[in-house]
């Protein structure tokens, strides 16, 4: 379903419209973790998340019909964002379905994009309108699941260890599994012996509830990392991090907030609650890194706003 192949077709055809985002040693976080770690910065991605490469390469292996009836897809933020660029870019029209309440930076930045926004009363009856919308004749784009998807997500995978072939772990993020999926696969690939760690937010947990009921299931999000908060994850993504990956993690929102604080004052990075969440969960497992292992945290994303900052610290009583 998903091969290292695909990932390297992806990152040739995906080229011209991504940024290859940069990987830096974090001096003040390897002293205190007493590890090299090191930050991939896809917050410095188009859009602002690694969700463009996924949304681009799905968008590149339509054929010329599917392309010209436009695509629909469903989104509370990131993947909106990086569908909508890449409609602008290929030069077609598309279709966001979101649920009630996206925050308002989340619209305005996909709007601007060139996309038409439809809203639902929540994310699951988002997906049915989107459905409702492919049965009209527009050629539906997934935000996790596909596999192109995957595989242009992958190629962040395929940048760290091309950038830092010593690589020995890495942590990332799960909403749906799309991005943890297509970068198992690439380092997998290359370089077994990589260890890939995930984590989710609580309340935005459907990845660590699949793996203990043994099947994916479904639940509603509650969490404020609203980035991570899938409805439900894939059978390919559910048995790529039963396979492949070390551990999934669960942390709190407040752990996620902190991080974000820590990324803000110490790394001068604005990051999202995902983002937060791979110190948080780097902090959990740091007993399990040593001094000659090699830590990448996927800075996944960075569409955050001054509001959403300033609703998490009265959220928390800060």
């Amino acid at each position: 379903m998903l091969t290292l192949e695909m990932v390297r077709s992806a990152q040739s055809r995906i080229a011209p419209y991504v940024r290859r985002t940069r990987l830096e040693r974090n001096s003040t976080l390897s002293d205190r973790f007493g590890t090299s770690i090191y930050l991939k910065l896809e917050l410095f991605q188009k859009t602002g998340s690694f969700k463009s490469r996924g949304a681009i390469n799905q968008i590149l292996v339509l054929d010329e019909a599917e392309r010209r009836s436009g695509v629909v897809g469903v989104s509370g933020g990131n993947f909106a964002q990086g569908a909508s660029y890449a409609g602008r870019e290929l030069g077609i029209p598309v279709r966001i379905c979101m649920a009630e309440g996206t925050p308002v930076n989340y619209v305005e930045a996909t709007r601007s994009y060139g996309a038409e926004v439809f809203f639902s009363p929540s994310i699951a009856e988002a997906f049915e309108q989107a459905r409702r919308f492919e049965g009209e004749g527009w050629s539906y784009i997934d935000p996790f699941a596909h596999p192109e998807m995957m595989a242009g997500n992958g190629t962040a995978g395929l940048e760290i260890l091309e950038d830092l072939p010593e690589t020995t772990d890495v942590i990332v993020s799960i909403g749906g599994g799309g991005l943890i999926s297509g970068v198992v696969t690439a380092l997998k690939g290359i370089k077994p012996a990589v260890r890939v760690w995930g984590v989710e937010t609580e309340g935005a947990d459907v990845m660590a509830r699949s793996l203990r009921a043994g099947e994916p299931v479904e639940m509603t999000p509650t969490s404020l990392a609203r980035t991570l908060g899938a409805p439900f994850t894939s059978q390919f993504a559910f048995e790529q991090v039963r396979d492949h990956v070390e551990e999934v993690l669960t942390i709190s929102d407040a752990e996620a907030f902190a991080a974000v604080g820590w990324f803000l004052e110490r790394a001068k990075l604005v990051t999202e609650l995902a983002t937060g969440s791979t110190l948080a969960a780097a902090r959990r497992l740091a007993s399990r890194f040593g001094p000659d292992d090699h830590l990448v945290l996927l800075v996944c994303g960075g569409n955050v706003s001054l509001a959403d900052l300033c609703s998490y610290r009265e959220w928390f009583g800060l």
